[in-house]
């Protein structure tokens, strides 16, 4: 394979970029200047380097100011949503991904704590969450006084197939917490990272127990 073809495949592998659109992104490349070209490589290659992931909320963020916290006997950095004091402790919202965590961020009404499930499972069993790691951080969260769980998927298929999973996954945890899901405003088939702001704090505010 030559060298187009192969950074076209590449390309290609990206979240909604087709074969036709990353032979288009090779040619673009090609016709700028050396340094451009250096400085995305390099931009690509520090992206591990820079960008950490919170071991709480499993949101990807680069860190200003690092802070460490004291955690079983080590020191594990987190970001500045899971180590701001002022957020609601009794608040736990579970997102897809970290475009829908900004999305809430920007209608600016929510201010508990996040949980990223990395994906979501579709109905021919493809896809994954972080079951694990949910499971394990909100063992956590009540401990320190979580309340509530708001399931804050998209309005699609997959997201109400993954709701549904993990109500299965909360059951015993019922008599510990309240599980909410995002009220009306959010129209069916809509996805939460398009949604604006003020269909969001529409659903949030209205949002109903399950």
């Amino acid at each position: 394979m030559d060298k187009i073809d192969e950074l076209a495949t590449a390309l290609a592998r990206l979240p909604g970029i087709g074969p036709r659109q990353a032979k288009r992104f090779v040619f673009h490349l090609l016709s700028v200047p050396s340094a451009e070209r250096s400085r995305l490589a390099a931009l690509i290659a520090d992206l591990g380097a820079r960008v950490h992931q919170c071991p709480d909320c499993r949101r990807f963020y680069n860190p200003a100011s690092p802070r460490l916290r004291r955690a079983g006997g080590t020191d594990s950095e987190v970001c500045n949503y899971c180590s701001d004091s002022r957020r609601d402790d009794g608040l736990l919202l579970l997102v897809e991904k970290d475009q829908d965590l900004a999305a809430i961020e920007r209608a600016g009404t929510y201010k508990g704590r996040y949980f990223v499930l990395g994906g979501v499972l579709t109905l021919t069993g493809k896809g994954g969450i972080r079951e694990k790691e949910l499971i394990a951080i909100l063992e956590k969260r009540i401990r320190n006084g979580l309340k509530e769980v708001v399931l804050a998927l998209s309005a699609t298929s997959e997201g109400e197939h993954t709701t549904d999973h993990i109500r299965l996954m909360l059951a015993p945890y019922r008599d510990l917490i309240k599980t909410s899901l995002l009220g009306r405003g959010l129209a069916t088939g809509s996805e939460l990272e398009y949604s604006d702001a003020e269909t969001l704090r529409a659903a949030l505010s209205n949002r109903k127990e399950t």
